[in-house]
């Protein structure tokens, strides 16, 4: 099958590669899919597509009409492609839902432990050969209060290494986890409760319509004031604009994360020589209590070799005729 890999990073290509095995005749392009970059697919039968892509309505609707059956993910996240609409056309769509969880969770807890210990701003000083210790304070995180939002694979592994740290575990979700609550005295509690009682937060829920904005003024205003907010989820879960605000009026204690809301244009791109465009992305960067790191917490070397056998295994179940145990439909969207 001919495939064509959009937003292909070098560093993914030789993992593509060798899953690929000389099977299917595959090309790369380093530009994102969007309504522009759509005509580049004429001629192929499958695209794979990254979490900045741009799989709406109208790029649809333009790469069916060029041949384009078959779509697959190199992300567990697929709030970027229409998935109704694209039931509709007739593609074909799956994703990477379990390719590392692990990488996730220990990303989480590294920007945890970053912010907490002020990991950053130390060895920032010490390469300039400054070795005071004033503003340096941290807390420990046994024996706090975490709350997991969100307790599926990714989650999941949070919560055991949390465990790990000793830590009191509050989760909510739509469906508890028995065996977290035998195994880890996991607490299920609603969302409300778990933002008052935990020092630490960490979101690992997927961003669907009823989770968009989730943490907002109202939820930030529950929290403690010197609670942590973790989210290696989706940007959109939480409403920016609130944070800035929580933030300035100290309101919180700090925010470490991988993704933002608004990262189309901005993420995957260098912008060091002309700047930021985006002003509330920099009012953001601009408190010291924040770290955020560019949506890299899949980048393991694990999980990149998952994520290129995951997207060569539902590609190979295309051309055979089969339904991928991956493939989405419009029951995901709903149920989800």
């Amino acid at each position: 099958m001919k495939l064509l890999v959009y937003s292909a990073k070098d560093y993914e290509i030789p993992f593509l590669g060798r899953a690929n095995k000389n099977l299917h005749k595959v090309s790369y392009t380093k530009d994102a899919l969007d309504s522009h970059t759509a005509i580049q697919a004429m001629g192929y039968k499958a695209i794979s597509i990254f979490s900045g892509d741009d799989a709406s309505l109208v790029v649809l609707e333009k790469l069916w009409d060029l041949g384009v059956r078959y779509i697959t993910l190199r992300s567990a996240g697929y709030n970027n492609i229409h998935i109704k609409a694209a039931k509709r056309f007739g593609f074909k769509v799956a994703n990477a839902p379990e390719y590392s969880p692990h990488a996730i969770a220990e990303h989480a807890v590294a920007l945890l432990l970053a912010l907490n210990r002020k990991l950053v701003l130390a060895a920032t000083r010490v390469r300039n050969y400054n070795f005071l210790q004033e503003g340096l304070m941290g807390v420990n995180l046994y024996d706090k209060t975490v709350g997991v939002i969100g307790t599926g694979r990714i989650g999941s592994v949070m919560v055991k290494i949390l465990y790990g740290f000793g830590c009191k575990i509050l989760a909510c979700d739509l469906v508890p986890n028995t065996d977290l609550v035998k195994r880890y005295d996991v607490t299920y509690t609603d969302l409300e409760v778990l933002c008052k009682k935990s020092d630490v937060i960490s979101l690992h829920i997927p961003l669907t319509y009823e989770n968009y904005y989730l943490i907002n003024k109202r939820i930030l205003a529950l929290m403690k004031q010197d609670a942590i907010l973790v989210n290696t989820a989706r940007g959109a879960i939480v409403e920016t604009k609130a944070l800035i605000h929580a933030l300035e009026n100290g309101k919180i204690g700090g925010y470490c994360t991988d993704v933002y809301e608004r990262e189309k244009g901005t993420f995957y791109r260098d912008h060091s020589k002309r700047g930021l465009e985006d002003e509330q992305l920099k009012k953001l960067l601009s408190f010291p209590n924040i770290l955020l790191t560019p949506h890299h917490a899949y980048m393991t070397k694990e999980a990149l070799t998952n994520i290129a056998e995951i997207t060569f295994y539902n590609i190979d179940c295309w051309e055979e005729g089969k339904k991928s145990k991956n493939e989405l439909g419009y029951e995901t969207i709903v149920s989800s």
